[in-house]
C-alpha cells in the first residue's frame, strides 16, 4: 500500500480475529512466516515491514517508536482492522507497548517477545554501532561474502555445541539486510533513536502499570544473549495477571528459532484469554485517579 507517499509491505495469512506481527531491528515480515503460517488457521494473520526495513521505503524520516506506532494505526486503517491482538519482537515489542500506550482502544491482547523498553541491559554489539564512524563498517560487514562467511563460522560452532556459534549467526542475521544504503540509514536512525553506548535509552517499565487489565503475555529464549532473559522476569513480576513463557532452544530469534514453540505459546495464551477493551474513561482512570481529576476541575 501507499502510506504518505511511501511504499508500504505488508503480508497476510488466514482469517479469523486480527492478529498482528510486528517484527524487531534489521528483520522484516518475511521472518515470521514459519510462525504466521501456524496461527494462520485461526487468525487472519498481519505482518508489515515497518518503515526502514525489509522491503518498505527508507525514506529520511522519523523512524522513532511514536513514529512506528502510528504506522501500525494508520496501515490497519487503511485494512478496515479496529482492533486486534498486537505481538511484537524486540525494537517490534518497544513498538507493541507504544502503540497500547497511545491507541489502547485498538488492543486486545498484547505479547512480548524478547522485547526491547524494558531494562537499559543491552548487548555490546548494539552498544557499540551507535558510535560515530559505524556507517563504514556496516557497509563492509554487509556485503554478502563477509555476512555469508560469518554465517557458515556460525553453522559450524553450532555443531560443535560453541555457545558463540548461535551469537555469530545472529550478526550475520543482522547485516544480511543492510546490503542497501537505504536500509543501512534506516537501521542507524532506528538504533540511535532507541540506544545510545550506555545501552536502551528508552524505557516503558514506568507505565507498565497500565497493562493492569490487558491480558499479556511475555515470551523470551532462554539462550538469548542480546537483551537479558531478567527483564522479561522483571516485567512479568510487574504486570498482575501477565504470563512468562521461556523457550530452552531459543535465543533472541525465538520466530527463527523455535517457531512450533512460539505458535504454541501464542496460540495457548489466544485461546485461554479474553480479549481486553480499554476506553477513554478507563484510560484516564488509570492514569490519574478520580481524586486527583476531581481536584483539578
Amino acid at each position: 500500500m501507499d502510506l504518505h507517499g511511501h511504499r508500504v509491505i505488508y503480508r497476510t495469512a488466514g482469517a479469523g480475529p486480527p492478529l498482528v506481527l510486528i517484527h524487531g531491528m534489521v528483520n522484516s515480515s518475511r521472518h515470521w512466516q514459519r510462525v504466521a503460517m501456524r496461527l494462520a488457521s485461526n487468525h487472519l494473520v498481519v505482518a508489515p515491514d515497518l518503515i526502514g526495513h525489509g522491503d518498505s521505503a527508507t525514506p529520511r524520516g522519523d523512524y522513532s517508536m511514536g513514529a512506528h506506532a502510528a504506522f501500525i494505526r494508520d496501515m490497519l486503517a487503511v485494512l478496515g482492522i479496529e482492533r486486534a491482538t498486537i505481538v511484537g519482537h524486540s525494537l517490534g515489542g518497544g513498538v507493541a507497548m507504544e502503540f497500547f500506550y497511545q491507541f489502547p482502544h485498538r488492543v486486545e491482547r498484547l505479547v512480548l517477545v524478547s522485547s526491547g523498553g524494558l531494562g537499559r541491559e543491552v548487548s555490546s554489539l548494539l552498544r557499540g554501532a551507535t558510535l560515530p564512524g559505524v556507517a563504514g563498517l556496516l557497509a563492509l560487514g554487509s556485503n554478502p561474502r563477509v555476512s555469508g562467511t560469518l554465517w557458515r563460522a556460525g553453522e559450524r560452532l553450532d555443531e560443535h555445541g560453541v555457545g558463540t556459534g548461535v551469537h555469530l549467526q545472529a550478526i550475520a542475521r543482522a547485516l544480511r539486510p543492510l546490503e542497501r544504503r537505504g536500509a543501512r540509514e534506516a537501521f542507524l536512525h532506528t538504533l540511535r533513536s532507541v540506544i545510545d553506548v550506555r545501552g536502551q535509552r528508552v524505557s516503558a517499565t514506568d507505565r507498565l502499570y497500565l497493562l493492569d487489565g490487558m491480558p499479556t503475555l511475555i515470551v523470551w529464549g532462554e539462550r538469548d544473549r542480546t537483551i537479558p532473559i531478567s527483564h522479561g522476569r522483571r516485567t512479568h513480576a510487574a504486570v498482575p495477571h501477565s504470563r512468562f513463557v521461556t523457550l530452552p532452544a531459543a535465543a533472541h530469534f525465538p520466530h527463527l528459532e523455535d517457531p512450533d514453540g512460539l505458535a504454541a505459546a501464542l496460540l495457548e495464551f489466544i485461546a485461554s484469554s479474553e480479549p481486553g477493551r480499554t476506553d477513554d474513561a478507563d484510560w484516564a482512570d488509570m492514569i490519574a485517579p478520580r481524586s486527583h481529576r476531581a481536584r483539578m476541575q
